[in-house]
């Protein structure tokens, strides 16, 4: 019996995978990859600014130490989100997101179950300015969840960014 090939979107959101196993983060590994044309563009996953000590290097969690809950407060962090890595990272390459699909894969860094890995409000206004089309995640039941950009700037013209149930957090 043959073996049932994957689909394009379930063979990206596995590299993300991969690409998510650099992360430096003690509460999540998340990875991101932007793919444009049928060709990945560019990678990111959660981590401290190039030439900076992350937190395994600092041994804590900045976050935890001051019992911040998951989901807020993001500026006290040490990392940059893996979706801000990948659209910093194709900007220092020179690379256009136009017309792109950006994966985002996560898991917990302990017991490494799939979560819903949808961008924060941050992540998500720099991915519409980034002119993204399509935005892939991994969910914590296994599967994945898709959006369409140009359906979050449609709901934040009715509504407002407040208004957004879909979120990391």
């Amino acid at each position: 019996m043959p073996m049932k090939r994957i689909s394009k979107d379930e063979y990206y959101l596995g590299i993300a995978k991969e690409v998510s196993k650099r992360s430096t983060c003690f509460r999540r590994s998340i990875g991101a990859i932007i793919i444009r044309d049928d060709q990945i563009i560019s990678t990111g996953y959660v981590g401290a600014p190039r030439k900076t000590k992350d937190s395994f290097e600092h041994g804590f969690c900045l976050r935890d130490k001051l019992n911040i809950p998951h989901g807020q407060r993001y500026e006290l962090c040490r990392s940059v989100h893996a979706e801000q890595n990948a659209i910093i990272n194709a900007s220092r390459a020179g690379v256009s997101l136009l017309g792109g699909d950006i994966y985002i894969y996560g898991c917990t860094y302990d017991t490494h179950e799939q979560i819903n890995a949808f961008p924060c409000f941050i992540c998500k206004k720099m991915i519409i300015n980034a002119g993204l089309n399509r935005v892939i995640c991994s969910t914590s039941d296994g599967k994945m969840k898709i959006f369409n950009v140009s359906d979050w700037i449609k709901d934040w013209k009715e509504g407002d960014i407040i208004d957004d149930k879909l979120q990391y957090s």
